[in-house]
């Protein structure tokens, strides 16, 4: 049995004040719901600030991006072991860094290496554009993201892994694909890919989220779906009514 997993992506909104005002408003709710494994994560200035406030609550914390290296001169950039000082998750290759700051699958690869390599658990965001979606290749493409990000990875770190499908055409446009489509997408291609890296029974167990406009009127549809083990929810995640109604859908 897939323990549920939902995951609050902040992107980048509220500072530091507004931040721990909303773990506040939060908390109560999440800490109800301990069958579903609960993330949030918030902007790097929050990291230190929240994981204080979230310590020994149930409710974990995660980065949002990473650089795969160690230290360097890479200005700008936040290493695995900076991350891994404030979080036990972390968000890799989401679509919008793939999209406005030039991520492939190779730089996913590296970077998720690094970060099972320090015991984090990442978050893998995974998903097809309009463009792709409309040309008819969303298998080719999930299938291609799959193989890519996680050559070279050993079995025993995989199963630390979890998998965000977010079709890009679904993020923060409201448009979110049908819980079908999106099912079919994790059956018919996801799960085979992982299948052909890590055999069938990893396969089959690690968990999938769907993202892309998910909001607390269609969290339980997807939910419901076999395939679907929660969501990485990204502008409902900041409205506490909303996401704890999300929460409590993946039960």
């Amino acid at each position: 049995m897939r323990k549920p997993f939902v995951a609050g992506n902040w992107k980048m909104n509220k500072n530091v004040e507004n931040a721990s005002t909303l773990v506040q408003q939060l908390l109560p709710g999440l800490q109800q719901v301990p069958e579903v494994e609960r993330v949030l994560c918030p902007p790097f200035t929050s990291l230190m600030i929240l994981s204080a406030q979230l310590s020994g609550t149930g409710v974990g914390i995660g980065a949002q991006n990473m650089h795969w290296a160690e230290s360097g001169a890479y200005t700008g950039e936040v290493s695995p072991q900076m991350v891994r000082e404030f979080c036990d998750y972390v968000i890799i290759g989401h679509s919008e860094r793939r999209a406005y700051f030039g991520e492939t699958d190779e730089t996913v690869n590296r970077k998720l290496k690094s970060a099972l390599a320090l015991g984090l658990i990442p978050i893998v965001c995974i998903g097809e554009t309009l463009e792709e979606y409309e040309s008819g290749v969303t298998g080719e493409v999930i299938t291609r993201q799959v193989l890519e990000g996680f050559k070279g990875i050993e079995p025993t770190l995989a199963s630390m892994i979890v998998l965000a499908y977010e079709p890009v055409w679904a993020i923060g446009t409201g448009k979110a694909a049908t819980a079908d489509g999106a099912n079919a997408v994790l059956k018919d291609f996801i799960r085979p890919a992982l299948a052909q890296l890590f055999g069938s029974g990893l396969a089959q167990n690690l968990r999938i989220l769907y993202g892309g406009s998910v909001n607390a009127a269609n969290a339980a549809e997807f939910f419901r779906m076999p395939d679907i083990d929660g969501a990485l929810v990204g502008g409902a995640s900041l409205k506490a009514d909303e996401f704890d109604a999300i929460i409590r859908a993946a039960v």
